[in-house]
C-alpha cells in the first residue's frame, strides 16, 4: 500500500532501493537482485573449490545501437544476464560480483561517465552516490577506473559468461572488453552453469514480478476477449492489448512479438512478424488464437487463448478445441518436481491425438499413430519453455541435461521454483496435411480432414510455477472451458 505523500512526490521510475511506477503498480525492491547475486555465489562457491578470495564475476550489460545508419536509438533493452544481477537498465554498464569466500556476495556497478552536457538531452547526469542508493551496491565506478580498482584489490582472476550457446537462439553473450582488461585471467566456463541454473530456480522475490506480469497478461487478454468484435482488425486486437497492460499495469513492453492470428492464420505458428503484421479482418465464427505476454521490470508472462469472434463454438471448434485442453489440463494435474518434461510433452500429444481419432480424423491405434509421428502434423511444436526474464529462459539443456528431442525447448527433470509454459496446440497446416496425406493415407479420414482446410489452429498456454508439492497455474483466472468461455463472452 502507497501513501498519498508517496503518490504526489513519486515523479521517477527508480527511487531509493525502488523500481516503481505509480499508481497501482507493483514496487520492487532491488533487494531482489541482491539477493539474487547471493544465491549465485553461495551456490558457485559450494560447486567450486579453491577459488581466490580476490576473484570477481564480470558481467556485461547491453549496449547502446542506432538503427543501421540512422542516428535513431531504439528502445533499449538491456542483457538479461546483466540485468538478473543488477536489475540496471541503463545502457553500457557493467557489474562485478565478489566471489569472496565470506559468501557476501559484494558487488559493484560500472556505471557510463557522460559528460555533464549530456543533461540537455537526457535529463540529470548522476554522481555515482545516486546510483549506489537506488540500486543497492557496494560500489559504483566509470568504466575508465575498473583496471586500477581490481588490481588495488588484487584481483587475477575474472569469471565470465561469453562464449557459452543459448540453446533456444543458438548464440552466445559478447566477450566483455574494457581498458586493461588483458592484466587479468578470463574464465568464461567455470561460471555459466550455476549463474544459468540460479535464474532457473525462481525466488520468492522474483515470483512477484512473475505473479504481477502474468496477472497482466490475464487481464489484457480478457479486456480484447470483452471488446472483440467481427469486422475489426487483428492489430486493433493487439492495440486493444497493449494499451491495456500499459495504461493499467504499466507495462510498457512484451516479452515478444504479438500474435493476433485470427481466420486461417491460426495455423501459422508465429504469425505477427513484419510479414505477416496482425493484419487480417476477423471473420464472425471464426477463431482467434491470440499468443501475447507482457513484462514489467524485465520478467515477463507469456499466455496464449484461442476463441470465436462470435463467442460461440462450432461443433468442429469443440472437437479441437477440448482436445487441446483435455491435454493442457492432464499435464498440469501430473506436473510436480521429479517429473520428465518429455513424458509431458508425449502425454499432451497422445491426449491430442486420441481426441482426432475419436472425432474421425484420424485412424488407427493411438501408438500406431505415435510410432509414425503423425502427433508431429498437428502439434509440431514442443510442449512449453522456461519463462522468466527471457520469454524462452534459459538453461534449458544445460550439460546434465537429456538430448534434445524434436523441437522440445528443453528435456529436463522439473524441480520446484521452475517457471514452465504449458501449451499445446492441434493446428491444420496444408504443407503438413499436403505431406500426411500423400506419405500415410492409411491413418487419415480424407473426407473428415477435408472440413479442417483454413481452420487454422487451437494453442492454450498457461504460465505454470513448479512447487513443492506439485504445480500453481498463475494464469488461471482466464476462463478455459467452452462454457466459461461462451458465458464470459455472452455478458460482454
Amino acid at each position: 500500500m502507497t501513501t498519498c505523500c508517496e503518490e504526489l512526490h513519486h515523479d521517477s521510475h527508480l527511487s531509493p532501493g525502488f523500481y516503481w511506477l505509480g499508481n497501482n503498480t507493483l514496487k520492487v525492491s532491488f533487494l531482489l537482485h541482491k539477493e539474487n547475486r547471493e544465491r549465485f555465489v553461495q551456490r558457485f562457491l559450494s560447486n567450486n573449490k579453491n577459488i581466490d578470495d580476490n576473484s570477481f564475476l564480470l558481467l556485461k550489460g547491453g549496449e547502446s545501437t542506432t538503427d543501421y545508419e540512422s542516428d535513431h536509438e531504439p528502445l533499449f533493452r538491456q542483457e538479461k544476464f546483466f540485468f538478473w544481477g543488477f536489475g540496471v537498465s541503463i545502457t553500457d554498464c557493467y557489474g562485478l560480483i565478489s566471489l569472496n569466500s565470506n559468501g557476501k556476495a559484494e558487488s559493484v556497478l560500472v556505471v557510463p561517465n557522460f559528460p555533464q552536457d549530456y543533461a540537455v538531452w537526457f535529463g540529470t547526469i548522476h554522481g555515482k552516490e545516486h546510483w549506489k542508493s537506488i540500486f543497492l551496491v557496494d560500489h559504483v565506478l566509470f568504466p575508465e577506473e575498473m583496471k586500477d580498482w581490481l588490481h588495488a584489490r588484487g584481483t587475477k582472476t575474472l569469471y565470465t559468461l561469453d562464449g557459452n550457446v543459448n540453446s533456444d537462439s543458438g548464440q552466445s553473450l559478447h566477450k566483455p572488453t574494457f581498458a586493461g582488461i588483458d592484466e587479468f585471467t578470463l574464465d568464461n566456463k567455470t561460471a555459466y552453469n550455476d549463474y544459468t541454473e540460479c535464474r532457473v530456480i525462481k525466488s520468492a522475490k522474483e515470483m512477484d514480478v512473475i505473479r504481477y506480469a502474468v496477472d497482466a497478461t490475464v487481464a489484457s487478454h480478457m479486456k480484447v476477449m470483452k471488446e472483440i468484435k467481427a469486422g475489426m482488425k487483428e492489430y486493433q486486437c493487439e492495440s486493444t492489448y497493449l494499451h491495456n497492460a500499459y495504461s493499467e499495469w504499466g507495462c510498457r513492453n512484451t516479452g515478444y512479438t504479438c500474435i493476433c492470428a485470427a481466420n486461417k492464420n491460426g495455423a501459422i505458428l508465429h504469425y505477427g512478424h513484419a510479414g505477416e503484421p496482425n493484419a487480417s479482418t476477423l471473420k464472425s465464427g471464426s477463431l482467434c488464437l491470440y499468443d501475447m505476454g507482457s513484462e514489467y521490470h524485465g520478467y515477463t508472462a507469456d499466455v496464449t487463448i484461442t476463441f470465436p469472434v462470435n463467442g460461440i463454438f462450432t461443433d468442429d471448434q469443440k472437437l479441437v478445441y477440448n482436445a487441446v485442453l483435455d491435454a493442457n489440463r492432464q499435464v498440469i494435474a501430473n506436473i510436480k518436481p521429479g517429473v520428465a518434461w518429455l513424458d509431458m510433452h508425449l502425454l499432451a500429444e497422445r491426449v491430442i491425438l486420441e481426441h482426432l481419432v475419436k472425432g474421425g480424423l484420424l485412424k488407427g491405434s493411438v501408438e500406431d499413430l505415435v510410432k509414425n509421428d503423425v502427433g508431429l502434423v498437428f502439434f509440431p511444436h514442443g510442449l512449453g519453455h522456461f519463462f522468466g526474464l527471457d520469454t524462452h529462459d534459459v538453461g534449458g539443456y544445460l550439460d546434465n541435461a537429456p538430448k534434445k528431442v524434436h523441437s522440445l525447448r528443453t528435456t529436463r527433470t522439473l524441480k520446484s521454483g521452475m517457471c514452465i509454459t504449458v501449451e499445446p496446440g492441434c493446428y491444420f497446416i496444408d504443407h503438413l496435411l499436403n505431406n500426411l496425406v500423400l506419405e500415410k493415407p492409411q491413418f487419415v479420414n480424407i473426407e473428415v480432414l477435408q472440413r479442417f482446410r483454413g481452420f487454422g489452429g487451437i494453442r492454450l498456454e498457461d504460465d505454470i510455477l513448479v512447487t513443492d508439492n506439485g504445480s500453481e497455474n498463475l494464469s488461471a483466472a482466464l476462463p478455459r472451458t467452452v462454457e466459461e468461455i461462451e458465458k464470459f463472452m455472452s455478458k460482454n
